[in-house]
């Protein structure tokens, strides 16, 4: 049976987390090596290895755990969206996938640039049962869920829908981050609320 970890031993954790986001935000995860997130934790290499189980896991809890939760967000509005309209629950997704995806770009686009790390850094996701592919398939989820109850059309594809939400947000994300200086011609609630308007009038 796991032992709970110590109020100590959490506190530890935290310390990783706050130095291996701020090092995957400076210098980009292919930059942020396992030994200068534990220097910048102030521990040894050997003991952070007790706390996470290498850089991909501490990858993947900086997404989930400091950056604006989408998979979270989306599994919640899946159980119980509460008294909002399918429409506002879409844009609610857009709004935080949007934000997510101008927070998480930065940290993962060195990758890209070194292929023989991305393929390692890909295989580590997928053992931890991780990778950028899991809200697309909770969106998916969502939206035909929506389709099996009657609340958008019997033909619509959930697939296709979802791909076309997250798209736009991501395509905002990049061009945000490209213009940094330059206001977007609307602002992210309107975009989010425009976006779920258009979905739904396709698939509704």
């Amino acid at each position: 049976m796991p032992q709970r970890p110590t109020a100590s031993g959490a506190r530890t954790r935290q310390r990783i987390l706050d130095a291996a986001e701020q090092l995957m935000r400076t210098a980009g995860v292919a930059r942020a090596t396992t030994k200068e997130i534990a220097r910048a934790a102030g521990i040894s290499e050997a003991a952070l290895y007790r706390h996470f189980s290498g850089k991909e896991e501490m990858f993947v809890k900086v997404l989930e755990e400091r950056l604006p939760g989408l998979g979270t967000l989306i599994g919640n509005l899946a159980q119980d969206p509460g008294e909002r309209t399918t429409e506002e629950c879409l844009a609610e997704i857009a709004r935080t996938a949007t934000l997510f995806y101008e927070a998480s770009t930065p940290i993962a686009a060195s990758l890209f640039a070194e292929p023989a790390l991305l393929e390692r850094h890909r295989e580590g996701l997928r053992k931890l049962g991780a990778g950028p592919h899991r809200p697309l398939d909770a969106l998916a989820g969502y939206l035909r869920s929506l389709r099996d109850a009657g609340r958008v059309r019997r033909d619509a594809d959930p697939d296709a829908a979802a791909a076309l939400l997250l798209g736009a947000c991501y395509q905002r994300a990049q061009l945000t981050l490209f213009a940094r200086e330059e206001e977007p011609p609307a602002s992210l609630d309107d975009f989010a609320t425009s976006l779920a308007r258009t979905l739904l009038d396709g698939i509704r």
